[in-house]
């Protein structure tokens, strides 16, 4: 299996409501690579069924969304974040230590 696809698989177990982050799936993953892991989120074909969108940065910042670190794609990332229950203070996941999911 592609790295990408060992990405996509193990993003599916993130349950609704919950987030994962970048270095989490790469450690996951056995590797360090952690921003080959964002690169294959940003080209996700399976969206939303992988749910890229609940993959935040370690510091529990939002990070980026389709290749974006602001703007509209960021707002989206957001909604469909808060959507699911996430809260927010700014652009940081209030509550970041309790929300995360560990795989």
């Amino acid at each position: 299996m592609i790295f990408a696809e060992r990405v996509y698989s193990l993003l599916k177990k993130v349950p609704k409501g919950r987030v994962t982050t970048y270095k989490a799936l790469g450690d996951a993953l056995g590797t360090r690579a952690y921003r080959a892991v964002g690169q294959a989120l940003r080209h996700n074909p399976y969206a939303p069924s992988v749910p890229c969108h609940r993959v935040v940065s370690s510091n529990g910042s939002i990070g980026g969304f389709n290749g974006k670190t602001s703007g509209k794609d960021i707002a989206r990332k957001k909604k469909m974040l808060e959507d699911e229950g996430i809260l927010f203070n700014g652009n940081m996941v209030r509550d970041f230590y309790s929300v995360k999911f560990v795989f």
